[in-house]
């Protein structure tokens, strides 16, 4: 006998609206939240990441002091705490608590998070394997403050409960949270070496990380300038779709289509917009913008890309710097060799800015000791904040993977004491999901990394290359001294000679003549290093022409 046909009524009974903090609550490994040493890594990141942005909006420079300790098997607490401008109280809770509210999500400029759920996601996470909120206190200047803070979940909103006043002198933010299912590990994924690479990659920040066994590790800003910071400025039309623009253009307060063009997108002048009327064809450029047809704005993006436009603003972005990743490689990993790039801004998918520096560090305490020896390692960052999980599918990691290192005087990267560093700025940069700890594999991009590594390289080269040249005169050297006392002791039996002045005079010689060498090996390898400077200078130079 046949199952008996069920009604569509039955079927969809049970169809109900979840919040966003509900969805995440069962989907939390999309927020980076999956295998315990990850999730706590994962915490700390985002209320780093949270006091480095806090401290730059004010133009303080950030003092950092993370602490984490194990309160049982798979437990730990943690707590941040920073120098920021603190959080005020009206709205703190849609910082901290309130899944998808920031103040990121307008602004096109470069930015360290942009999804506002970084905060939240540590609250939500708290929550929903502990059961228990987070603690907060908060000092702007004006006033301070403390209390406990949760979230909703069904209705992703703030649950604030015992909110005191404290001492006014209390300066920045400090949050504690009890984490379950986590684990803190000595590893290359675990939070002390996150903050290792966040120190490389923000030589102005002073970090400081309290271990679980109390240990206490420092990492001292190297630079006292705090950096460039990026501005917001209007996207370029070459980097939006049909469904951006028309975002923009239903939230417009414009009266017609061409003042909306003119005032919401760079580098579009009057101008263009009479260019633009001569290829769109049948549109009213009059038309209300709010009016504005999905089929519309799919004809004009496509007439976006038959018109020649002026390279995108670069005020957007802030990149870390030559002079300052040279002063903190030098303070953190204090390399025998290190070379440093920074490549000029590009483009991907036609109109979004980006800027790729990269640098090499050889011996001292770069690449990894391992107990068979050493090993390269590569570090990857994305607008200066580290990116350690993820990277076998990594821009990053398939262009430093495409290089032939062997040509650069490295046999084996995997064998070799070397950092290669590696940092993505942008408006925009592609994550690969939303965990944003691996950067999809646009072919601009990983041409751009490979450039800017190999310019590294070349530096590399020469050194590796005047290191083997000194190893073989070193060697030589050696061997003639060792003949240099029997050499002496035959002389002075046929010339009747004091063996102690002839050998004197000999050791004078081969030394005089080893210096020299030495001497004549030093300026051509600073030749070679000043030719190859002025050839990236006049590839700039071309670049900047073109």
């Amino acid at each position: 006998m046949p199952n008996s046909v069920v009604d569509a009524d039955v079927i969809f009974k049970e169809l109900k609206t979840n919040s966003i903090s509900e969805f995440f609550r069962k989907n939390s490994q999309m927020l980076g939240y999956s295998g315990k040493v990850r999730s706590l890594t994962t915490v700390v990141h985002e209320y780093v990441t949270n006091s480095l942005d806090a401290c730059e909006e004010a133009n303080i420079l950030p003092e950092i002091i993370v602490e984490v300790k194990q309160i049982a098997e798979s437990k730990y607490s943690v707590k941040v705490t920073d120098n920021g401008p603190g959080i005020p109280t009206k709205i703190m809770g849609r910082v901290l608590a309130t899944v998808l509210s920031g103040t990121k999500f307008h602004r096109y400029m470069q930015q360290r998070g942009q999804q506002g759920i970084g905060g939240s996601g540590c609250t939500l996470f708290s929550l929903i394997t502990t059961g228990k909120a987070i603690h907060v206190r908060s000092g702007t200047g004006r006033g301070a403050y403390e209390c406990d803070l949760s979230i909703d979940i069904k209705s992703n909103r703030p649950l604030i409960t015992n909110m005191v006043e404290i001492d006014k002198a209390f300066k920045g933010l400090e949050i504690y949270g009890e984490f379950g299912e986590v684990k803190y590990e000595s590893s290359d994924h675990g939070i002390y070496e996150y903050l290792r690479r966040t120190a490389l990659s923000n030589p102005h920040a002073t970090i400081r990380l309290i271990d679980p066994e109390g240990k206490s590790f420092n990492f001292i800003r190297s630079v006292t300038e705090m950096p460039t910071r990026a501005k917001a400025s209007k996207p370029h039309p070459l980097g939006i779709g049909t469904n951006d623009l028309l975002e923009f253009a239903h939230a417009s307060e414009s009266r017609k289509i061409s003042s909306f063009l003119v005032e919401t997108f760079s580098r579009l002048s009057q101008n263009k917009v009479e260019e633009l009327k001569g290829i769109v064809g049948e549109l009213d450029f009059d038309k209300d913008p709010r009016k504005l047809t999905w089929d519309e704005a799919e004809k004009l993006v496509n007439s976006f890309k038959q018109v020649k436009w002026i390279a995108p603003d670069l005020d957007s972005l802030s990149t870390i710097g030559k002079t300052q990743i040279e002063a903190t490689i030098k303070n953190i990993l204090n390399p025998q060799f290190m070379s440093i790039t920074e490549r000029k801004p590009k483009v991907f998918r036609g109109g979004i800015p980006f800027v790729v520096e990269a640098g090499i560090a050889y011996g001292g305490s770069a690449g990894k000791t391992t107990e068979v020896g050493s090993q390269g390692v590569l570090i990857r960052f994305a607008n200066k904040v580290p990116l350690l999980f993820d990277g076998s599918v990594c821009a990053i990691t398939s262009a430093v993977n495409d290089i032939q290192w062997k040509r650069y005087g490295i046999k084996e990267f995997d064998q070799e004491p070397i950092s290669v560093m590696v940092n993505v700025s942008s408006v925009y940069v592609p994550y690969s999901g939303v965990g944003k700890q691996a950067i999809s594999q646009e072919m601009e991009i990983i041409e751009e990394i490979k450039l800017a590594v190999m310019d590294c390289a070349r530096g590399l080269q020469r050194y590796m290359s005047g290191q083997k040249n000194k190893s073989i005169q070193t060697s030589k050297y050696n061997t003639i001294m060792k003949y240099v006392s029997q050499l002496s002791e035959n002389l002075s039996e046929i010339t009747d000679l004091k063996k102690a002045d002839i050998e004197k005079e000999l050791k004078a010689l081969i030394d005089s003549r080893y210096k020299k060498l030495l001497e004549v090996e030093a300026a051509e390898e600073a030749k070679a290093q000043e030719e190859a400077e002025g050839e990236e200078e006049e590839d700039v130079g071309s670049a900047e022409e073109e």
